[in-house]
């Protein structure tokens, strides 16, 4: 069985995340299954403006844009921050608006932070409005999230046995893909 091709995307923009440590884990664990691409560019993307679609869309859009369409799936991570998402992954998800990339895309969610029940419940609305195909385990909220992470690994039990059922389940969808 060939390797799915995924790009995770952190929601934290802060080097050596939570987040980016749960993408690792991922990223390491599952090396028998995925070739895992972590997307570092949120940063470096303009805040969005409808105006700058076509022959103006700057290089970093085209080039997220261009990711994200050639992989078989997405994995998100992200932090909540106010109850909500942090600002600059909202902001690379609105460059897709326009588009249909995530339409039928194969899409993993995961909220890891201290509550984070307001992030999980927006993200995965918004994802669903982007026709994104989230299987029924593949997105899970990891409350209290910091305390899981020692030295940068991810050392809970619990924590990776969910991470474990979420990736079951977004492996059945990578598979079920038309």
């Amino acid at each position: 069985m060939t390797r799915k091709k995924i790009l995770a995307i952190s929601g934290s923009t802060r080097a050596n995340s939570t987040n980016e440590s749960i993408l690792n884990f991922i990223t390491n664990k599952y090396t028998n299954l995925f070739d895992v691409i972590i997307y570092s560019g949120i940063p470096a993307l303009p805040h969005f403006n409808p105006d700058l679609e076509n022959d103006k869309l700057p290089q970093s859009v085209k080039d997220f844009r261009e990711q994200l369409q050639d992989v078989d799936g997405v994995i998100i991570c992200t932090p909540e921050y106010v109850f909500s998402l942090p600002g600059a992954l909202k902001n690379a998800i609105e460059w897709t608006v326009s588009t249909t990339i995530f339409s039928d895309k194969p899409v993993a969610l995961i909220v890891a932070s201290a509550a984070g029940e307001k992030t999980f419940e927006s993200l995965l609305l918004i994802m669903n409005t982007l026709g994104a195909k989230i299987g029924e385990h593949a997105k899970i909220l990891i409350q209290g999230a910091r305390s899981k992470i020692i030295d940068g690994l991810l050392e809970d039990k619990t924590t990776q046995a969910d991470i474990q059922k979420l990736i079951t389940s977004f492996q059945e969808t990578l598979n079920n893909k038309r």
